[in-house]
């Protein structure tokens, strides 16, 4: 007869952390293994995790460092890739520990969670811009690089005594990081981005942190927090500076900072709040928040405080369709451009044309443009004949409206 393991997780749970991870794709880790790799010894590989985690003696591997870039160049952030498996015992640690967290995370905390998106966290948020005229923009300084282990560990010591759980999440906040050199560097702190259990963790965290104590300390004034960005709503500009000072010196006693320039305290205007503040604007998950005109029921305009694509995401849009260089695919038919590149397309409608679609427009009709430069490329009747070109793509678009996502978007080309 075996020996019972010291700690009992389900072998079931294990299968369907596996499902998850595949689901979900990802690169390799450090050892190289893709998920079509884990695959070739499925069963094997999921009972050697399975008997690791059960037996105490799983060890996390290094991570892998990759370097992303931050916006506007302004240096990089590194992402952690742990290996397959990894991400597997990472999520069999998430499906045991989520549910018990979940039910006690305060309603406006969106970030990483069941049920909570980026467009919930954004619709609350522009409504409350309507109600209150004040918002503190909030920026914690590398929250992600700077979390105190010891204090990650006491928060989650809060919500669980599972010792199996916080030795592994221990572990995991203690593995080194191997850079593209192959150098390991260990990490005395911080929680990598780009690991599963990583956004859990940070929730845990920023929960006891700042949601509850918001909840107690300022209960009157609502708030919308994705991760380590937040916004707090107030009634007046003397209120925000308190808020703020109090804010500061909470994350202080959890070795946090707010930055300095990147947290800020806006003046929510629009046609019935008077006189002007050097803050009019902010950016939340990827949208500007900015006076606008709009346009009510009766069809009349005035100036109302919304949310449309920032003026940073839509760089990235345009430079991603830059670097396609589509006019230069005269190998590829017309409907095989459709199939490239409609996924990327389609995806930047649906997240950045919920609110004031049309700020889109103009970074998405870039790609009519380069489809006349492909036309004009690829036949020789429209070479150097761009109004004809204009047309014939104009009559395309017109036969086949849904052919490209920003077509079907109602951004159509016009005859020239």
């Amino acid at each position: 007869m075996s020996k019972p393991k010291p700690f009992d997780i389900s072998k079931k749970i294990v299968w369907e952390a596996y499902k998850r991870v595949k689901g979900s794709k990802g690169a390799a880790g450090v050892d190289g293994e893709t998920i079509e790799d884990f695959e070739k010894n499925l069963k094997k590989n999921l009972y050697k995790i399975w008997n690791r985690m059960s037996s105490g003696t799983y060890f996390p591997p290094a991570i892998r460092g990759v370097e992303i870039p931050k916006d506007h160049g302004k240096g990089v952030r590194m992402l952690g890739v742990p290996t397959v498996a990894d991400r597997v015992a990472q999520t069999v640690v998430k499906m045991y520990l989520e549910p018990l967290v979940e039910p006690k995370f305060h309603t406006d905390s969106y970030g990483y969670r069941p049920g909570k998106s980026q467009h919930q966290a954004l619709t609350v948020a522009r409504q409350r811009c309507w109600k209150y005229n004040w918002v503190l923009d909030l920026d914690i300084s590398k929250f992600f690089d700077n979390l105190d282990h010891e204090l990650v560990m006491d928060a989650v010591k809060k919500h669980t005594d599972s010792k199996w759980m916080l030795l592994y999440i221990e572990r995991w906040l203690k593995a080194p990081m191997q850079m593209k050199d192959g150098a390991l560097v260990a990490r005395d702190r911080g929680s990598p981005q780009g690991s599963v259990v990583s956004p859990l963790i940070s929730n845990i965290f920023m929960h006891d942190v700042f949601d509850d104590w918001m909840r107690t300390e300022f209960a009157s004034l609502p708030f919308e927090r994705y991760a380590d960005d937040g916004l707090v709503h107030c009634v007046s500009e003397k209120q925000a500076k308190y808020v703020r000072d109090a804010i500061a010196k909470r994350l202080a006693l959890y070795k946090l900072e707010l930055h300095p320039e990147k947290t800020r305290i806006v003046y929510c205007k629009d046609a019935n709040r008077k006189g002007s503040y050097e803050q009019e604007q902010f950016d939340f998950l990827g949208y500007t928040f900015r006076p606008r005109l709009s346009m009510n029921s009766k069809e009349e305009y005035f100036v109302n405080f919304s949310p449309a694509v920032s003026d940073n995401a839509a760089k990235k849009i345009r430079k991603t369709i830059r670097s396609w260089h589509l006019h230069m695919r005269s190998d590829k038919s017309l409907s095989d451009l459709a199939h490239m590149y409609n996924g990327e397309v389609r995806g930047w409608i649906n997240y950045y044309g919920r609110f004031y679609k049309s700020a889109l427009y103009p970074s998405l009709r870039q790609l009519n443009d380069y489809l006349v430069r492909w036309a004009m490329r690829k036949y020789k009747m429209l070479k150097r004949h761009p109004t004809r070109a204009w047309k014939w793509l104009a009559q395309i678009a017109h036969r086949e409206p849904t052919l490209f996502a920003h077509w079907k978007f109602g951004l159509l080309p016009l005859a020239g």
